[in-house]
């Protein structure tokens, strides 16, 4: 049995902005996804350790510890190397979205979030992490 057989799939949303946690929670609820919301970096990394979710939701903005340093302790976490994380953003420079997938995100999402792509690349995102080792 595979992991997306063994129940609904957890996401935690992370991100200081309770209107875009709402956003992303109230379009990914319905598809059948367990939400856990942190408001910022520090509460996302206890969530994600106690959740032990299939994937996270960034925002890069974020009291205490912002997305960036979040993503490098994950990456840094043997228990999350491989947990997919996508951050979602305001921050749409080039720039941005370089360093973000250099130090190891798999998706860069800009916000105003498109709901459609949301859907699609988390969608994507857990599909991939649930494909078999090559």
């Amino acid at each position: 049995m595979d992991k997306m057989d063994r129940g609904m799939r957890k996401i935690v949303i992370a991100d200081d902005d309770p209107i875009s946690r709402g956003l992303m929670r109230d379009v990914l609820e319905p598809q059948s996804y367990e939400i856990f919301e942190a408001s910022n970096g520090e509460e996302a990394l206890a969530m994600i350790a106690e959740t032990r979710p299939d994937l996270v939701l960034l925002d890069i903005q974020m009291p205490v510890l912002d997305g960036f340093e979040v993503l490098r302790k994950l990456r840094n976490d043997v228990r999350f190397h491989d947990l997919p994380v996508a951050f979602v953003t305001a921050l749409a420079m080039a720039s941005d979205r370089e360093r973000a997938l250099s130090i190891g995100s798999n998706a860069y999402i800009t916000k105003p979030i498109n709901v459609s792509a949301l859907r699609t690349q988390v969608r994507t995102l857990l599909e991939a992490a649930n494909a078999p080792a090559k």
